[in-house]
């Protein structure tokens, strides 16, 4: 008895890091994992395993020992499930999707999100997939564009599915769709209008449940089950391209795009900025929030000149800027940066105000990263634009 308590105690350890769904579990870009290793070797982490999975940004999701991503070949889009640990190919759903490379290299945008035994999936053309996470059985499947002639955005629908209890809520639309997260039955839609490419967040305010959905002209707040506007603040960005998340603490609210538009702190329900530079643009790789800092990277995923910076959230003020690695996405852990750099060079560094302070780093992928890495369970992912995947090994020796 005692050693199989023990048993369940380390596998529970071992499958606490979770990151089910884009973002992560507070959908805030840190993991709360420690422990693992961020000091490595000149040659870097160890390679735990690799695969390919065609053309796209998707990033990644974690959950139960499993590790789902996306990518695109031959005009089918494809839903991938690894065994997280070993990479062996548990299952993959297929089906009809264009490339559309009009604009960039094309493929997938959105993050399988995980919920319990399903995984949500949205394409860039409005096909929502419900599949048996364990399976990739489907449950349901409905094209929502179709069903509600939805504008489709230049670059296609970005965002991932957001989970709220029995809603599964969309960017689509001018602030956003609800579908029966049972069934995909529509709940409620916005006006139709131009969507952005950020994926829903959720927030609470006051006893309100609330949903901040990112617009071609700016950000909408309404309410979760019903859809009814709350708040909305102007923000246009050219081409409409608002994609970055916001980043909300407290009533406070961090926005930021790219082609030069800039950053904004916006208190809710007010209209003015607190304050608004052009600091910290960030196109598509959002920042993240540390104790009262941000740390991203401020310029287009497609430019040379895109420096990693930290800037004071409550003021804006610049506290430091590294101009040797950008462009690129990160996530954290532990008070640590977990940096992928769009040549694919991996760096860990401290997540201070003080200064860019390097612990590792190494090359662990070629061509064109612009995916956020993710960690869980002591082992980071990894992609490229045309779908090579590594699964790196930092867990504590």
């Amino acid at each position: 008895m005692k050693l199989f308590t023990l048993l369940l105690l380390l596998t529970t350890t071992a499958l606490a890091h979770d990151w089910p769904q884009w973002r992560g579990p507070q959908r805030n870009g840190i993991s709360d994992e420690k422990g693992w290793s961020a000091k490595w070797p000149a040659t870097g982490p160890k390679v735990a395993w690799k695969a390919s999975v065609g053309i796209g940004f998707s990033s990644f999701s974690v959950a139960d020992g499993r590790v789902f991503t996306t990518g695109n070949a031959d005009n089918t889009d494809t839903v991938y499930c690894f065994d997280a640990a070993s990479g062996k190919e548990l299952w993959k759903h297929a089906y009809p999707a264009d490339l559309g490379d009009k604009y960039f290299e094309g493929g997938t945008s959105g993050t399988p999100t995980v919920s319990g035994d399903q995984v949500f999936q949205l394409s860039r053309w409005g096909d929502l997939f419900c599949l048996n996470a364990v399976t990739g059985k489907v449950v349901w499947t409905k094209n929502v564009q179709k069903e509600t002639s939805a504008r489709i955005p230049d670059w296609g629908y970005a965002g991932s599915v957001l989970v709220q209890e029995n809603l599964l809520i969309l960017n689509i639309g001018g602030a956003g769709l609800a579908v029966d997260k049972t069934n995909g039955n529509i709940v409620w839609k916005s006006d139709d209008k131009d969507a952005g490419y950020s994926t829903p967040l959720p927030f609470k305010h006051g006893e309100d449940s609330l949903v901040l959905v990112s617009s071609g002209k700016g950000y909408n707040a309404v309410k979760t089950k019903t859809g009814e506007p709350v708040w909305s603040f102007e923000w246009g960005t050219r081409y409409g391209v608002n994609a970055a998340d916001p980043v909300v603490s407290g009533d406070q609210i961090f926005i930021s795009s790219g082609y030069n538009k800039g950053c904004a702190l916006v208190k809710f329900g007010e209209t003015t900025p607190v304050w608004q530079s052009k600091e910290l643009k960030n196109q598509m790789a959002l920042s993240v929030l540390l104790e009262g800092h941000l740390y991203g990277f401020d310029g287009d995923n497609g430019s040379s000149r895109s420096p990693l910076k930290c800037v004071d959230f409550a003021t804006g003020t610049l506290k430091w800027d590294d101009k040797t690695i950008g462009p690129g996405a990160l996530t954290m852990a532990d008070g640590k940066l977990i940096i992928l750099t769009g040549k694919g060079e991996l760096i860990v560094a401290k997540a201070t105000p003080e200064k860019f302070d390097v612990i590792s780093r190494a090359p662990v992928l070629t061509g064109k990263c612009w995916t956020v890495p993710v960690l869980a369970n002591g082992h980071i992912f990894c992609r490229n634009a045309i779908g090579d995947v590594v699964c790196l090994d930092v867990r504590a020796k």
